[in-house]
């Protein structure tokens, strides 16, 4: 059903395709579901006066760990039960949150340039950036840390992978030497493929950017091109055992569902208000952050 579709607004640079990328197992197919549905809905309950839901990050199938635009981060049950908190070593609003393979949390502080790691509880500060800000982090399936940042002077912006406090390898340029990213301050969430893609989403540009594991660019994804009137400004990302990629495209409450060559595939709706963050589970099912609601939606879309 989806060969009839249109060309699509890619641009495509295709690079040596990494052994690594090769080896990984295929997981069992699973189909798209003609009607995605909602199974759950979780009252995060930052929606206080000028307080906004940012990030969910999967502890479990039926546990989130949120994040909104206070110091508090936040685990719940489906149910909407609150099952921790904990508060920010600097007071200051963590700018994203990631669960680790080890179930440990980590939180970017965007103020104090800190990449945080919190182990039964305990905060332990893991890396101090100097000239660069933390923007978001995703953990990879090799459990290192994947950072999105920007300069001081919000000039450059890259991805940074860390195994442990380690700098293991920085993805900023082209093979032209230009700037993969934008510049400006921005929401560039990222998530890391089965194919050990790296895709980012970069609201300023209008743009998931996708690059292999090497830091090569392969293609941009600037939305679908049947849908010009609309503007496209992707925000959160996720990627599945399927190797889709799902991204939240807030200005017009959907998400986007495209394959791991940036083919568009459907959009979800599912009466979605402003999407923002994204995590999908071991079992593929979807968790959307609500900007403005504050709510985590449960979707099932395979």
């Amino acid at each position: 059903m989806f060969a009839s579709l249109p060309p699509l607004s890619i641009n495509t640079e295709h690079g040596d395709t990494m052994k690594s990328a090769e080896a990984v197992s295929s997981p069992p197919v699973k189909p798209l579901l003609d009607e995605p549905r909602v199974t759950a809905a979780i009252d995060t309950g930052y929606n206080t006066e000028y307080s906004y839901l940012y990030s969910v990050s999967c502890l479990s199938e039926d546990q989130v760990w949120t994040c909104g635009d206070n110091e508090t981060m936040k685990l719940l049950n489906l149910q909407s039960k609150l099952l921790t908190s904990i508060q920010t070593k600097s007071g200051n609003e963590p700018e994203d949150i990631a669960v680790t393979r080890d179930g440990d949390l980590v939180y970017t502080d965007y103020h104090d340039n800190t990449i945080n790691l919190i182990k039964n509880k305990q905060i332990q500060t893991v890396i101090t950036l100097q000239g660069w800000r933390p923007l978001r982090v995703c953990c990879t399936a090799g459990n290192d840390l994947l950072v999105t940042m920007d300069s001081d002077d919000e000039t450059q912006s890259k991805v940074v992978r860390y195994s442990g406090s380690t700098q293991k390898q920085s993805i900023q340029f082209d093979d032209q030497g230009r700037p993969l990213y934008s510049s400006d301050y921005n929401t560039k969430y990222l998530s890391e493929n089965k194919n050990l893609d790296i895709c980012v989403t970069d609201y300023t540009a209008s743009a998931v950017v996708v690059v292999n594991q090497s830091g090569k660019l392969r293609f941009r994804y600037t939305g679908h091109p049947s849908n010009t009137w609309q503007s496209f400004k992707p925000r959160g990302i996720t990627t599945d055992s399927q190797s889709h990629i799902l991204t939240a495209d807030s200005h017009n409450d959907r998400i986007h569902i495209l394959d791991q060559d940036g083919q568009f595939l459907r959009y979800i709706h599912c009466g979605l208000e402003f999407p923002h963050g994204l995590c999908v589970d071991i079992r593929d099912n979807l968790f959307v952050a609500e900007y403005v609601t504050a709510k985590v939606k449960k979707i099932q879309y395979l």
